[in-house]
């Protein structure tokens, strides 16, 4: 026990530390972040509590409805905190500076196990956690639940979080093991695929599209015992479901079994991760120091594409450019994740080719111009998620090295555009092809089509200009993991910016064009004040985007300049 103090004595001195030499303009960035997660917090107890709501006013189905969502948001944290803890255990167990040190200490593997294990839940938890906690408040709230589904929730999430906590850190140990020789590369492009594989049998848990299609079903029973079937009864998120439910409602039902399956494998995930480490763990380490190689980025081919790509630009931006790319081809912990934004268009598109819009009692021409505006809210989310991975992190990925960037004759200007330019080209197509081929799938309007290319065009200049700007303002050349840039606090400050951005974007938008489409759908005139208004309002969002990609990226380059290195 007083080597595990010991252990993690150095993270708790230090962050103690940070939070008492904070100046007072650091104080003032804490309160400032502290009232965006607040809204941010408010918006998504509203949106969810207004749900809760709805489906609490439907009769027959209302309460599975919402035990259904429930086990969905279970099963989402499940799914998604099994892969982040296996990204956090690879570096908190392998790659960090201060492990030679430790490894080489008389301290017990135990003691670096559990001392481990404790920042690789934190790290790769506390996110999912904050933003989750909203929304059980919401189901509380609705519910009129007593103070002691609330104690319950907070030990219940607890012993939840350590089931995937312990499962992520035993797969790495032994892809570590197992996958020594290709290094990195391969062991990431391995947890890749893995990723995939749960991304897909997380919606095939899941089968939203029969949740909107009672027809599927031969009977209304069928539908009613489809919607009661549990998505595996030997899934931890089953059990959290399961054992929080009935809490919620005040009944006693089999909570306390369930809790207790939860108990149990939390510790004994532990456990057994303890055994695995005290085998393993030293090998493992040990073949995970190995050099890392460069393949890709040696081919003639590739040197070629990288100088056709950056051939329009001015050679100062041209020289920035190439070494953004050949260092992000370099990286294997960059460019492997790439897979996983397949896996995730595949899903986004998935979800929108199953749609039974045609057998809605809905009219579908209603229906399908409506998720095409929607999923316009829906695209830039997700290119705002894969922002603030791979644009957010652009300026600290210099790292200690940026005093070389700080003194060449390029100036910061050009520096932190060339930044802005290279990852605005792959955003701005991705942004497009969700778009055009999602549209597609829905049948839209001519109108609808146009008018969401367009928007989602200008929204990729501001979501990437607030990415780089912000990431200027924000730097983190001292950072460990790239992973860990993003959640620091300007990765958090960016995420509750680009999501307010994206969102008022849609808002402006939104009376515009009802009023066109009712107009289109009645085959009526629009009057001249509406057409003043519709005119205003675009004019309006467009302004947004442009203040969105210039502003930050004009503080981003002021922050820079006097910064001293």
């Amino acid at each position: 026990m007083q080597e595990f103090s010991l252990l993690l004595n150095p993270t708790i001195t230090s962050f103690k530390n940070r939070v008492q030499a904070q100046t007072k303009p650091q104080r003032l960035r804490v309160y400032f972040l502290v009232l965006l997660g607040l809204a941010f917090w408010v918006g998504i107890f509203i949106i969810f509590y207004r749900i809760l709501v709805y489906f609490q006013s439907t009769e027959y189905v209302g309460d599975i409805l919402i035990k259904k969502l429930l086990s969905m948001i279970f099963l989402t944290f499940f799914s998604f905190l099994v892969f982040s803890n296996i990204i956090t255990a690879f570096s908190t167990y392998f790659l960090s500076d201060d492990l030679n040190l430790i490894v080489a200490s008389p301290v017990s593997l135990s003691s670096i196990y559990f001392s481990r294990f404790v920042e690789t839940v934190i790290n790769s938890s506390w996110m999912v956690l904050g933003f989750g906690l909203p929304v059980f408040l919401a189901y509380g709230v609705v519910h009129n639940s007593s103070i002691f589904y609330y104690i319950y929730l907070i030990l219940l999430l607890f012993l939840f979080l350590l089931i995937p906590a312990g499962l992520g850190i035993i797969l790495t140990m032994f892809l570590v093991q197992v996958f020594p020789a290709r290094r990195t590369q391969d062991v990431l492009f391995l947890l890749s695929i893995f990723f995939i594989a749960a991304i897909y049998l997380l919606f095939r848990f899941l089968q939203p599209e029969k949740l909107v299609d009672p027809e599927s079903f031969n009977s209304l029973m069928e539908y009613f015992a489809a919607l009661r079937t549990p998505d595996s009864t030997f899934l931890p998120s089953y059990w959290a479901t399961e054992s929080l439910f009935p809490v919620l409602r005040g009944e006693s039902g089999d909570s306390i079994f369930y809790f207790l399956l939860i108990f149990s494998s939390g510790l004994a995930s532990m456990v057994v991760g303890n055994w695995v480490s005290n085998w393993i763990y030293y090998s493992g380490w040990t073949k995970a120091q190995e050099a890392k190689k460069a393949r890709i980025t040696q081919m003639g081919f590739f040197d070629r594409t990288v100088n056709f790509i950056t051939s329009p630009f001015h050679s100062s931006f041209k020289a920035i450019m190439s070494k953004d790319i050949k260092t992000f081809f370099r990286d294997t912990t960059q460019w492997s994740q790439l897979l996983l934004l397949g896996a995730l268009v595949v899903v986004y598109l998935y979800n929108f080719s199953v749609l039974p819009l045609d057998r809605s009692p809905i009219p579908s021409f209603f229906l399908q111009n409506i998720f095409s505006f929607l999923n316009l809210g829906l695209a830039g989310f997700v290119l705002s998620a894969l922002a603030v991975r791979f644009v957010f992190p652009a300026v600290s990925l210099e790292g200690k090295a940026y005093w070389l960037v700080k003194t060449s004759p390029i100036s910061t200007h050009r520096m932190l555009w060339s930044k802005f330019w290279t990852s605005l080209l792959p955003i701005l197509v991705l942004s497009e092809f969700l778009i055009i081929l999602s549209n597609t799938f829905l049948k839209v309007t001519d109108f609808m089509m146009i008018l969401t290319t367009v928007t989602i065009f200008f929204m990729s200049f501001g979501i990437v200009g607030l990415g780089v700007g912000i990431g200027a303002i924000y730097p983190r050349f001292q950072a460990e993991n790239v992973a860990k840039i993003a959640t620091g606090f300007g990765g958090i400050v960016y995420m509750i910016i680009c999501m307010g951005f994206i969102g008022a974007v849609v808002i402006l938008e939104a009376n515009p064009v009802y009023i066109i489409f009712m107009a289109q759908l009645r085959k009526m005139a629009i009057p001249p004040l509406k057409w003043t208004w519709i005119i205003f309002s675009f004019c309006l969002a467009i302004s947004l985007n442009i203040m969105a990609f210039y502003l930050p990226m004009k503080l981003g380059i002021k922050k820079l300049e006097t910064m001293e290195v």
